[in-house]
This record gives C-alpha cells, structure tokens and sequence, in this order.
C-alpha cells in the first residue's frame, strides 16, 4: 500500500469525523452530508487504488482539492483554525502525496 492511498484512507475518515462532530455541535446537515459524501468517496478511491485501478487516484486528487479549497474559503471567512485550518493543512499533505504518486506512476 503506497502513502497515497493511506493520504486518502485518512483524510476521508478525517473528513466523516469532522461531518459528524459538525452536526453534533452545530445541527449542521450540510456538514455531515458533506462529510459524510466526500470521505466515503475518498474512501472508495484508496479501495479502487488498491484495486488497482488508475482513476480512483485521480478521484481522490479531484475530491481532495474540493475539500482543500473550500477549506481555505472557510478559513479565510472566519479565521478560525479549527476545523478549517487543520483541513486545509492536512488536505494539502494528503494532496501533495497523491500528486507525486500520480506523476510517478506515468
């Protein structure tokens, strides 16, 4: 198992985390939905990586600078670190791990 499909394991179980707890702690659907889809669909692309197959990387590269973005939005809006800084740092590593395999693989 390569570090891009762990990047992608992990930030799409961090994701469905941080869902929850925003649902917990802000009645806010729309973030367990959000996690909820976006880290299931993370998850399906390191078990399609380890599959072997070569679009789910690029799912997870695709899914990942979603997150990252509208991270940094949130970020920017409230300028709390928590959640959307340590998101935004995380997606960032995880995203910097599945480029380079993405690049190495061609």
């Amino acid at each position: 198992m390569n570090l891009s499909i762990i990047a992608a394991l992990t930030y799409g179980i961090l994701a469905i985390i941080g869902g929850i707890i925003g649902y917990i702690k802000a009645n806010s659907q729309v973030s367990l939905f959000s996690g909820i889809v976006s880290g299931l669909l993370l998850i399906l692309a390191a078990y399609f990586q380890i599959q072997g197959q070569a679009w789910a990387l690029i799912l997870a590269v695709l899914v990942t600078i979603t997150l990252v973005i509208f991270f940094a939005f949130r970020l920017a809006k409230t300028r709390k670190f928590m959640p959307a800084g340590l998101m935004v740092i995380l997606g960032v590593l995880a995203l910097t791990l599945m480029v380079n395999q993405l690049v190495n693989s061609r």
